[in-house]
């Protein structure tokens, strides 16, 4: 084995020696790097010597193919004393990492791999879930309803989001875990990130609101047509594409964040202009959306509840067990049905983006010591696995889609049944608010 002499330069370090053991065969590689940056190593264990030794023991050491040096030094696992996340980061990323993570050391490798590994089964899900409810929506005639175009352009913005955001970040968390691609696909990437991260929230509120026009106001409601529905959705996009371009002129910025293999809006800096740029956004993409569909499935519910117990009042003055033409003793009521649905797509929301919302606000304004490079990542994905879980609640559980999908995909073994229209004039009224439960 021919040896090599390789001495690894940190700038908050000692020059030492580093050598990485083969476990096939036990032999003994030195490492050797002209970049005073880590990144190169940072995923191979490190033998780091603790003691110095005389250039020319180490030499005789190595040259001799034996296990001598075992005797001669003293050996553990890991990063060299000292070392720090950002020693990781190339040096046309220095200027971009926030302070705040000088004072953090790598993460174990273990994690980059974690993430990288979910975080591409995430994506092939998504891409899967998303590409299945815009391929039903242009096969299916019956489904390209005024209605249904905001569950397509959620699917669009989900399957948009993951498609752009999935590959750099995996990539980057199998070659090192750090950001490979250079300041301006840095702030790109955190741009588009929010463009279609807020289009989805922004399509949500507009499926809800569109439920509650259904159901709430009923016959009374304005009637939702192709043309308005495409001005709502094209609102969407304007209003995120706004608020996430405005970094690009002046008002809040983008860097990375975490663990450093992604990059975001800067929530921790603590000037005027990223604070008042970090609230913005949030009042923007999470507390007016919030807030709004909180408002228009409060209402669904509460006019489901009203109308199932004047259809109970009716019954019981006609001495009739129930109104509805299809009663069934084993169907659920509209009531349940519907506060089911209100719950699962209230509690999507708080359970994807709260965390993160969370630690934006601990950021810019709380005590930022709690906010280390995990605590950070593990929410900023569990917003984006948003996108997996989208088309599932909002279009895969929608009856008609279904239905298409057992049409279109018999080998998934759906078995949804053609529900019956009301037969009697009795039940008109009763029958058109529970159509419209059961499509919202």
């Amino acid at each position: 084995m021919t040896a090599i002499n390789a001495t690894l330069s940190c700038p908050t370090l000692r020059q030492v020696k580093v050598v990485r053991v083969r476990s096939t065969d036990c032999s003994v590689d030195l490492l050797s790097s002209s970049s005073s940056r880590l990144g190169s190593i940072s995923h191979s264990f490190l033998l780091i010597e603790n003691r110095e030794l005389p250039p020319t023991a180490m030499n005789s050491t190595f040259e001799s193919g034996s296990f001598d040096y075992r005797r001669a030094m003293t050996v553990e696992f890991g990063y060299p004393p000292g070392v720090r996340m950002v020693d990781m980061i190339s040096d046309d990323m220095a200027a971009m990492i926030h302070p705040h993570w000088n004072a953090f050391p790598p993460v174990n490798p273990m994690w980059h791999y974690v993430f990288g590994t979910v975080f591409t089964l995430l994506g092939i899900t998504a891409f899967i879930g998303n590409s299945i409810v815009l391929y039903l929506f242009t096969k299916t005639k019956e489904l390209r309803t005024p209605n249904n175009n905001f569950i397509v352009n959620l699917a669009l913005s989900d399957l948009l989001m993951m498609t752009v955001e999935c590959p750099p970040f995996v990539y980057n968390s199998f070659n090192g875990g750090v950001w490979h691609f250079g300041p301006f696909l840095c702030e790109l990437y955190a741009c588009l990130g929010g463009v279609f991260g807020m289009c989805s929230i922004n399509s949500m509120t507009a499926i809800a609101f569109d439920r509650y026009n259904v159901i709430v106001r009923g016959m009374n409601g304005p009637r939702m047509t192709h043309g308005k529905s495409m001005v709502l959705i094209l609102f969407c996009w304007v209003y995120a594409t706004f608020w996430n371009a405005l970094p690009f002129f002046g008002w809040g910025k983008y860097i990375p964040e975490g663990i450093l293999d992604s990059c975001s809006f800067d929530y921790l800096s603590r000037d005027q202009s990223t604070i008042t740029f970090t609230l913005a956004i949030f009042l923007a993409a999470y507390c007016t959306p919030l807030a709004i569909i909180l408002y228009c499935y409060f209402y669904i519910v509460r006019t489901i509840f009203e109308h199932e117990a004047t259809l109970r009042e009716q019954a019981a003055k006609m001495n009739v067990t129930s109104l509805r033409s299809n009663a069934d003793a084993n169907t659920q009521s509209a009531e349940i049905r519907i506060a089911k649905v209100a719950l699962m797509n209230i509690s999507l929301w708080v359970c994807m983006w709260t965390p993160y919302a969370t630690i934006v606000m601990q950021g810019a304004f709380g005590d930022q010591s709690n906010i280390t490079p995990l605590v950070t990542i593990i929410p900023a994905l569990c917003a984006k696995s948003a996108s997996v879980f989208n088309p599932i609640v909002f279009a895969i559980s929608h009856p008609k889609y279904r239905l298409a999908l057992q049409k279109t995909l018999p080998w998934l073994c759906i078995h949804e049944k053609e529900k019956q229209s009301a037969g009697n004039g009795s039940t008109t009224s009763g029958a058109t608010i529970e159509s419209n439960a059961n499509n919202a």
